[in-house]
């Protein structure tokens, strides 16, 4: 059988005007900066009409931890969004925007897919609004303005080899990670070493996305350390008076991005840091403004509830002053068999065992989702043509053990019509008593707070501390810096620091490697191991298949 590819389907259904969209969800027209016909950027002004007003229910989607099978967050997250507006609820989703990285890499967009797409999906996936692009230049001025200080004379005395700022471009390209730059004579700057950093790893980045206001947004940069001194002080963005041109460069990136899924739901599509080197979540503004002009406002965490929703929960929540009222575990069949040991070429073969080895994975999710932050959860199992009864029965069965209910999932094929039982299901859940919880005290130590994530969440034993980052934690705390939120960042395949080590691996250290300050993002950045903020192309790179015609339409993008 045949199946339409994911362009193919966006671009046979016909849009609203983002007008129309916009006037049914309550925003007006001169709340609107129009891109064009379908997309808009949403006004500060549109904030001041509604904040009076109470929130809505939120709904936070989570998955087990990804596999190359594959799990579809972002599907299910925009088909449960068109599921609860097909029931009558007032809805509105919040997603990140997708990085031109992992579009011309091997991830291919972050839209959707099937029948539970945003859209304009091409735009969405390319340049959409230049909200990226703003966040790249703002993250480069301050780099230009580093090395001119430096070469200027340097009164603030910055060690170049301290230097711990990064330039940034939003592709793919692993030649950039270590560069020389400065040299040929004193005329063109000082020689040091330097490289670059994918934009959706820069801080910048996951300021954007942590701001409430204009205000918060040049503070946070006023407050960025972009390297030490000799002395090992710290040197701010505000030393360099770079605050205010950043923040001119980032003032309308700011604002959310408002477009529409297949089915007319309104999504305010907003920031995109990442989940392991950030916190995996879309804009404190966006989801803010989707929770007062909707009923229901879904959104999501990047990779699974380990990374994207506890820092959700520890990073955005206490930021924001927002909390889920339900979760939302997304599952497949085939990710739960590799989770129990099975090559990807075998998952369209039934094997009830794999699917029962790989359960303890969904389960760990589910109990940090119920008991660890108290929010009421259910699974919804992604549906795939090869799977069998006997293996949803299994997860069934297992997951209602825990109290929790498991709906079939089939938005990719269906759209909102597959996502009908999930709505339902939601809606009871948003009526249930949840009571936020945090796996730490931000009153906590350091150390303290790194033991109860890897206990609590990850399902551990305990942590070991390389001689550099027991270093780094006096540091941090000598500069108070001890009282901030945690941003773990590790492998997403694992709950451990081993991708390898697949469903539920217990009684493991995690070995701390470096611990780091995001002072104007306002985390410590706890690295567990060689993260990559500079990812590279595969051997076959996605660019190779896309493609315009004579008409200007573009083909090939998934």
């Amino acid at each position: 059988m045949s199946y339409k590819t994911d362009i193919e389907i966006a671009e046979s259904i016909k849009m609203e005007s983002i007008e129309t969209i916009a006037e049914g969800a309550g925003i007006a027209r001169s709340d609107l900066e129009l891109y064009g016909d379908f997309k808009a950027k949403v006004s500060f002004t549109a904030f001041d009409k509604v904040k009076e007003q109470p929130n809505g229910k939120l709904i936070l989607v989570s998955a087990i931890s990804p596999t190359p099978a594959g799990e579809g967050k972002t599907t299910t997250v925009v088909g449960l969004g068109d599921g609860l507006k097909r029931i009558g609820k007032k809805t509105m989703i919040a997603l990140r925007e997708p990085s031109l990285g992992p579009v011309f890499g091997i991830k291919g967009g972050a839209a959707g897919g099937g029948y539970a797409q945003v859209v304009p999906m091409q735009d969405i996936n390319l340049h959409f609004t230049g909200d990226f692009h703003a966040i790249s230049a703002a993250n480069n001025l301050l780099a230009a303005m580093i090395d001119n200080h430096i070469h200027q004379g340097n009164e603030l005395n910055i060690d170049t080899r301290k230097i711990t700022w990064k330039r940034v471009v939003d592709m793919n390209d692993r030649q950039l990670r270590h560069i020389v730059n400065g040299l040929n004579g004193g005329k063109n700057g000082v020689p040091r070493e330097d490289g670059f950093d994918i934009t959706v790893a820069s801080e910048i980045m996951a300021i954007l996305c942590l701001s409430n206001n204009i205000e918060e947004l040049k503070e946070k940069v006023r407050s960025i350390i972009i390297g030490y001194t000799a002395l090992d002080e710290p040197v701010t963005a505000g030393q360099l008076n770079a605050q205010g041109a950043m923040t001119a460069l980032l003032k309308d990136a700011l604002k959310p991005n408002l477009v529409q899924t297949l089915e007319k739901t309104p999504a305010l599509i907003h920031g995109g840091p990442f989940a392991n080197i950030a916190h995996g979540c879309n804009s404190i503004m966006a989801t803010k403004l989707a929770l007062k002009y909707a009923d229901y406002t879904v959104t999501e965490a990047g990779f699974g509830a380990d990374l994207g929703a506890e820092k959700f929960i520890d990073i955005k929540s206490r930021m924001a002053g927002i909390a889920p009222d339900a979760a939302v575990v997304v599952a497949t069949v085939r990710a739960l068999k590799m989770h129990g040991g099975i090559a990807k070429t075998e998952l369209n073969e039934e094997n009830v065992q794999a699917v029962e080895l790989g359960l303890p994975n969904l389960l760990k999710h589910l109990q940090n989702m119920q008991e660890v932050f108290g929010i009421p959860a259910v699974v919804a199992i992604n549906k795939f043509p090869a799977d069998t009864q006997a293996e949803l029965n299994i997860i069934k069965k297992e997951c209602e053990r825990l109290g929790v209910k498991v709906v079939l999932s089939d938005v990719w094929a269906k759209g909102g019509a597959g996502a009908e039982n999930l709505a339902h299901e939601v809606v009871k859940l948003c009526e249930m008593k949840s009571t936020l919880k945090h796996p730490y005290n931000l009153e906590d130590s350091i150390t303290a707070k790194i033991e109860k994530l890897v206990q609590k969440v990850y399902g551990g034993k305990g942590i070991e501390l390389t001689k550099e980052a027991e270093r780094d934690i006096m540091r941090l705390e000598s500069l108070g810096f001890d009282k901030f939120p945690i941003c773990m960042a590790k492998t997403q395949y694992s709950l451990s620091d081993d991708p390898t080590k697949l469903g539920a691996p217990k009684d493991f250290n995690l070995l701390i490697q470096k611990v780091k300050v995001s002072a104007g993002a306002g985390f410590l950045v706890v690295l567990t191991g060689t993260i990559m903020t500079m990812p590279g192309l595969p051997q076959k790179p996605a660019a190779e298949g896309i493609d315009v015609t004579s008409a200007g339409q573009i083909t090939g993008l998934f």
